[in-house]
């Protein structure tokens, strides 16, 4: 079982920046990738950026030199910058390694993000 445990989300100003962390545990080993996604009300779950083991990093379009994403053993964290109202999401954590041997896809249970204009 992998846990994963999310802080740094809150309510921000527009131009405003924000840290997301999260710390994965449990029995996962061989961590692949690590990233971020994010679901604003009444749209689908959409990535925001990816890291792997690595420190190969993908992006989204539309948070390209306002975001970065960074990890250090089983953390990664997601500094957001120049923070837009469009940016307002729940935020998930998302790991995926290996349990017990299988690839395993692990999601954090979210937190908010709420940008006002």
């Amino acid at each position: 079982q992998v846990q994963l445990v999310e802080s740094g989300g809150g309510l921000v100003q527009a131009g405003g920046s924000l840290r997301l962390s999260c710390a994965a545990s449990g029995s996962i080993s061989s961590i692949n990738v690590m990233g971020w996604y994010r679901q604003a009300p009444g749209k689908q779950r959409e990535l925001v950026a990816t890291i792997t083991n690595g420190g190969s990093t993908n992006y989204a379009d539309f948070v390209k030199g306002r975001f970065t994403i960074s990890s250090a053993k089983n953390t990664v964290s997601l500094q957001m910058n120049s923070l837009k109202p469009e940016d307002t999401a729940v935020y998930y954590c998302y790991v995926r390694g290996m349990v017990r041997l299988a690839r395993t896809d692990s999601w954090g249970p979210g937190t908010q993000v709420t940008v006002s204009s």
